[in-house]
């Protein structure tokens, strides 16, 4: 399996789509919304990570259950893919943002709290379908 997400940039977040392929037919086989931190220069917690190509490989924790590790980023360590809504704006539950510089997945980009910041919608249900489509992770190379 491999994948790629393409990015945009923008002041508050960076929103994108992931687009998972089967190695032997290329085929698309699996497709979803990204939410992420804006680009500050690779910055610990405040940043989303550098465009390029990485190892995801599935881990599991208390916290988020299944969910996939990016691995191999320079500066960085736990970058996850793994389910959250906001990334740019504020979870009204928890007051603060539902990353740190990882990359949440969901179907759609809306404006969920009325602030004007995209969110992602369906968030465990997308990473649940991506862990079942890419058990054993893939490799992915985020653009622009």
């Amino acid at each position: 399996m491999y994948g790629k997400i393409c990015r945009r940039y923008y002041e508050t977040q960076t929103e994108g789509e992931l687009e998972l392929y089967n190695e032997d037919t290329h085929e698309l086989e699996f497709k979803c919304k990204t939410l992420e931190l804006p680009w500050l220069d690779n910055q610990t917690n405040i940043s989303c990570i550098p465009e390029g190509f990485y190892d995801v490989v599935p881990r599991t924790s208390a916290k988020y259950k299944k969910h996939f590790h990016v691995t191999d980023v320079e500066g960085r360590s736990f970058i996850l893919i793994h389910h959250g809504n906001y990334a740019g704006s504020d979870n009204p539950n928890t007051g603060r943002s539902d990353i740190r510089g990882c990359i949440l997945v969901g179907k759609s980009h809306i404006d969920l709290d009325g602030d004007g910041i995209k969110e992602v919608t369906n968030s465990k249900w997308t990473m649940e379908s991506l862990l079942e489509v890419a058990p054993d992770g893939f490799v992915l190379e985020i653009t622009q």
